[in-house]
């Protein structure tokens, strides 16, 4: 059973989504107004009315995600508001007021369980590293590594991308970003400096001749330290 805060101009939640009335979620309602959110109640799920005025619920989403709200943001529209609705309202599903129980309580089910998947640490271990995403720390083996921020992030990424090979100008606008104005021989300098702190394990960190870095994934850990 979620806590669900639904905000509307409309008399009642009936009006905006009449099906979630049949399920045993905790239902309340607060005026579709920024003032108003000062003192909404804590709720496990949000619901934006945007039947009426997409204009008004599209700032209100967008104030809302600005503003640090966390928990999961579902938009209802009517048909001829679905086409209005794109990546950059900051919501994480939307459904038709007409939607029946069985719809609704799976749409927030669903979005409550990608919360929660979301928010658990999340680590990435192979061929004797290990890399923890909250604390941007990673280990070799036990042993910490003293990595900059953007060697870590390098080692990130090909470490999530076991095995594929990745051209310097592609590690470039992964790692360091399309606005980044540097060359491509600042990844081969982060690439030597990684490979220094992984010592004698540098061989993880294999070179593809003529065409870029790759994450070496050993099945057997013993292959690692070999």
């Amino acid at each position: 059973m979620a806590r669900v805060l639904v905000l509307t101009n409309a008399p009642s939640t009936e009006q905006v989504l009449p099906a979630i009335e049949l399920l045993s979620h905790v239902v309340r309602q607060i005026a579709a107004e920024p003032a108003q959110l000062v003192g909404a109640p804590e709720c496990d799920i949000v619901i934006v009315d945007a039947r009426v005025d997409l204009v008004s619920a599209k700032s209100l989403c967008r104030l809302l995600r600005a503003a640090g709200q966390t928990a999961p943001l579902l938009l209802v529209v009517t048909e001829g508001g679905m086409s209005a609705v794109s990546g950059d309202w900051g919501i994480d599903d939307v459904m038709l007021t007409t939607a029946g129980p069985a719809e609704i309580d799976a749409r927030l089910r669903l979005a409550l369980a990608r919360q929660e998947e979301a928010a658990e640490p999340t680590r990435v271990q192979a061929s004797g590293v290990t890399i923890d995403e909250q604390s941007y720390s990673a280990k070799l083996h036990g042993r910490p590594l003293d990595l900059t921020y953007k060697e870590f992030q390098l080692l990130h990424f090909l470490a999530t991308h076991p095995s594929r090979v990745f051209t310097r100008e592609q590690l470039l606008s992964e790692v360091w970003g399309y606005d980044y104005f540097g060359g491509t021989r600042t990844v081969d300098v982060h690439v030597r400096r990684l490979r220094a702190k992984l010592g004698d394990q540098e061989h993880i960190i294999g070179t593809v001749r003529n065409v870029g870095y790759r994450f070496n994934v050993y099945e057997d850990e013993s292959m690692a330290s070999a």
